[in-house]
Formats: structure tokens, sequence, C-alpha cells
């Protein structure tokens, strides 16, 4: 993995992370979910592999990220 984000194995977790999918995800199981983690870094994981790898970010990262949503700079992403 690069420098923005780091992966955390099975078992390093914070049992008491509360996460989330989107509103608009359907319950087809292909979702991401996403957490507040201990330390003020922010979780990203696959929905269907709750005990697996965990993206970390740093607050500034992931609000880059967002503003980059925001923004429409992935919009072109997943188009044929």
């Amino acid at each position: 993995m690069d420098s923005l984000a780091s992966a955390s194995h099975q078992g390093e977790q914070a049992p008491d992370s509360f996460w989330i999918k989107s509103s608009l995800s359907f319950c087809n199981s292909n979702c991401v979910e996403v957490a507040n983690l201990p330390g003020g870094h922010i979780g990203v994981r696959d929905s269907k592999d709750s005990e697996g790898p965990v993206l970390r970010f740093t607050p500034g990262e992931w609000h880059a990220f967002l503003g980059g949503v925001r923004n429409g700079e992935f919009d072109t992403f997943g188009q044929l």
C-alpha cells in the first residue's frame, strides 16, 4: 500500500467501532462500510468481510477524498 492508506489486518480493528454503509447501498452485499477509529483515523472495509483488512485514512486524507467526490473528480470511473 502507498502512504495514503495502510492496511489493518484481522484483530486490529477496534471492537467498539460503529460501522455504517451508505444510504444508497443496496442489499446485494457489494458495499463498503466506514467508521471512526481510535486515534482519529477513518476506516473503510468491505461489508462482506467484516473481519478482513481495513483501509485507514487520516482526517486530512479522508476530507481530501470527500472533496474530490463532491467536485466530481471520480465521476468517470466505472464507465464503459
